[in-house]
Formats: structure tokens, C-alpha cells, sequence
């Protein structure tokens, strides 16, 4: 994705989440001193990408596929235009923005509006500096290179093919839904229904990634995996005490672990 439309995803889905306004308790709380090291730990990680400009020379014709590994040259497939412009976009934008849902049962209460969108814009930051850092150091050509050459368009994208941002954002939304859905509302009778549908969307956006010509399996797996790991991280270091089996604390020298008993 460019740089506008990454900027637009960021936008869309923290005012999204700051707009609604929420009501009832909730799992997660904010701490500040564990959010200060956090915060700063996702604003460190998300500017990354900034300064990192590995940009290879440009690479014209068609590259060899005995090249690529047999996993990833099993699941090569032609450049498809719009299958790739509607997964990159569209699709994946609206998957970004599924942690909305969570909050929504809740429609009044500022404070928990605000932990919500604390919480999402860490795992917002922490995806994208990731995923896009793999990005500037890994130049890895995408599919169609070995296939038909470097489509209109793409000449400045080409080699940006490990990981799939697309898939890692979608991942992302539906892990932090599926995180925070499941500890707000444990009882709720949408809470299976709704993770299955989340994953199976996300896990849609990966294979269309793939279809379309723009990303290897392996790129689709290490962006589930990056936009997961975030999603349902980040929610369960803001927990509160009392829905804690066990805390993962950052502190300046790394983290702290504990475990709680039952009971207690």
C-alpha cells in the first residue's frame, strides 16, 4: 500500500474509535506509567520505517521462478488488477476497523472509549512499524516479477513483497476484536460467531492477496502472524488486575511476568 492510503487507515480507524462513545465496565483499563513505556515503545517501533531507505536498483524483464522456494512456487498466480486494488484497499480497510464493534454494546462511557482507542492506536503503530521495517530491509521481489514484469503503477512496490501489510492489518483487526470482545462480553452469544467471521474475512484478504499475484504464502503467514501477535498483545497488557491470570509488565529494562493464583 502507499503511503496515503496507509495514512488514510490510520485515520479512519483511531477516529473510529475515538468517535463512539461507550457505557458500561469493562476488562480493560489504562495505566500510566505502563502506557508511557508502551506508548513510547509503539511510537518508537512505528516511525521506524521512516528511516529505514533500501531501495534496490530497478530490476527490468522477467525473473526466473526455479528461484523461488517450492512452497511459494506452488502458489504463484498472474497479476490480477483488481482483485489486487480491492484486497490492498477497500477490504483490508474495512477489516481494520473491526474493533469498533467491540465498543459499540458500550455507547457512553468516555473512559472506556478512551482505553479502547489507546490500546488500538499501540497496535496500530506497533503493526505498521514492524511489518513496513521488515519491508525497507527485506527487498523481496513480488510474484508477478516472475511472471509477466512490473505492472503500471507498481514501479516504486515491486520489491515490497515480505510481509503483507494488507494481511497483517487484517489480522490485526480481527485478533484485537476477538481479544477484546471475548474478555468484555464472555457471555455473549455473538462472541463465537463473531471471531470465526473475523478470522475467516482476514484469512480471505490473505488468500486474495495471493490470488491476485501481489504476495507469496510466505508473505501472507508472516503478516497474519505480525498483525495477531499485536492484536492480541496489546489488549492483554492493558487488563485490569482483577481479570488478570497473569500480567505482562513493560518496564525500562524489558518486561515482567507474573502469575496470579486463583482465588486471589
Amino acid at each position: 500500500m502507499d503511503r496515503k492510503i496507509r495514512k488514510i487507515i490510520f485515520l479512519a480507524v483511531t477516529l473510529g474509535c475515538v468517535q463512539v462513545n461507550i457505557f458500561s465496565q469493562s476488562a480493560f483499563g489504562i495505566n500510566m506509567e505502563k502506557d508511557i513505556v508502551i506508548g513510547f515503545a509503539s511510537l518508537g517501533i512505528g516511525i521506524t520505517p521512516f528511516f529505514i531507505n533500501n531501495e534496490p536498483d530497478n530490476i527490468f524483464g522477467i525473473l526466473d521462478k526455479s528461484d523461488v522456494n517450492t512452497m511459494d512456487r506452488a502458489f504463484m498466480f498472474p497479476y490480477n488488477k483488481y482483485l489486487d486494488y480491492i484486497s490492498d484497499y477497500y477490504i483490508t480497510l474495512g477489516l481494520a476497523a473491526l474493533p469498533v464493534i467491540s465498543v459499540i454494546p458500550n455507547i457512553k462511557n468516555a473512559k472506556i472509549l478512551l482505553s479502547y482507542g489507546i490500546m488500538y492506536a499501540e497496535s496500530l503503530l506497533l503493526t505498521y512499524g514492524t511489518v513496513f521495517s521488515f519491508k525497507g530491509v527485506i527487498n523481496r521481489c513480488r510474484p508477478y516479477m516472475y511472471d509477466s514484469g512490473v505492472p503500471s503503477g507498481k514501479e516504486r512496490d515491486y520489491h515490497n513483497s515480505f510481509p503483507s501489510s494488507a494481511t497483517a492489518f487484517a489480522f490485526l483487526g480481527a485478533s484485537f476484536l476477538s481479544a477484546a470482545y471475548s474478555r468484555d462480553f464472555p457471555e455473549s452469544k455473538w462472541k463465537i460467531p463473531l471471531i470465526i467471521g473475523a478470522y475467516t474475512l482476514a484469512a480471505g484478504v490473505g488468500s486474495m492477496r495471493v490470488l491476485a499475484g501481489s504476495h507469496f504464502l510466505t508473505d501472507v503467514f508472516a503478516g497474519a502472524a505480525i498483525g495477531s501477535l499485536y492484536g492480541w498483545l496489546v489488549p492483554l497488557l492493558h487488563l485490569n488486575k482483577e481479570n488478570q491470570k497473569f500480567a505482562v509488565t513493560p518496564t525500562v529494562n524489558g518486561i515482567m511476568v507474573s502469575l496470579k493464583k486463583a482465588g486471589m
